[in-house]
């Protein structure tokens, strides 16, 4: 087995921990492992020549996530972005010990964890490769279910957040996707607001 599938299958197991589950076209997955391979889908499409690298951080982005729990800091956007930022470091800190269980190199370990962090967004392609697959997991697999759950202004301040930080080929792969109508109003309105 070559050191990428071992450390797909170490992620893999170790997100496949995740307490919630989710149902996707009649089969339940565990919640994280789940969002790892879509991402790691929407990797290979928006970049279907990358490199080793970006490929295992796609794996591992957001291993462990619930290992953190959001209710453990304070409420409003402050508490929010720590909490954020502490997860991206847990989540960096687990994929430099599996790869480096794996026998990875310093070099590939330490650009990981650089994609993972998200250093270099908007400057460094690997990374916003990965950010335009993080914004296209939450469209395609996480909107509908947020619209139900939070306002009209709200959503469109999110979807008008969420489009700023893909590239034109992040926004040019959301515009392929099926959406619901409400899903697609939304979009309509804060692109046009936008």
């Amino acid at each position: 087995m070559s050191k990428l599938d071992q450390a797909f299958e170490l992620f893999d197991a170790y997100n496949k921990r995740s307490p919630e589950r989710i149902v996707w076209e009649g089969v339940e997955y565990p919640v994280e492992y789940f969002y790892a391979i879509k991402l790691h889908e929407w990797v290979r499409k928006l970049d279907p020549e990358t490199d080793e690298s970006l490929l295992l951080a796609s794996r591992c982005q957001h291993i462990g996530r619930w290992e953190i729990a959001r209710k453990s800091y304070p409420d409003g956007r402050v508490g929010y972005l720590k909490w954020r930022s502490d997860l991206s470091k847990y989540h960096a800190g687990i994929a430099v010990a599996i790869l480096s269980e794996v026998g990875y190199d310093e070099d590939t370990i330490t650009r990981v964890k650089q994609i993972v962090l998200k250093q270099r967004l908007k400057t460094d392609p690997a990374v916003q490769t990965m950010e335009n697959a993080l914004c296209l997991v939450f469209l395609q697999y996480q909107y509908d279910d947020l619209i139900a759950k939070t306002t009209e202004e709200k959503m469109i301040d999110i979807l008008r957040k969420t489009w700023a930080k893909m590239s034109a080929p992040g926004q040019d792969m959301a515009l392929s996707l099926n959406y619901s109508d409400k899903g697609r109003d939304l979009i309509l309105k804060a692109l046009k607001e936008d």
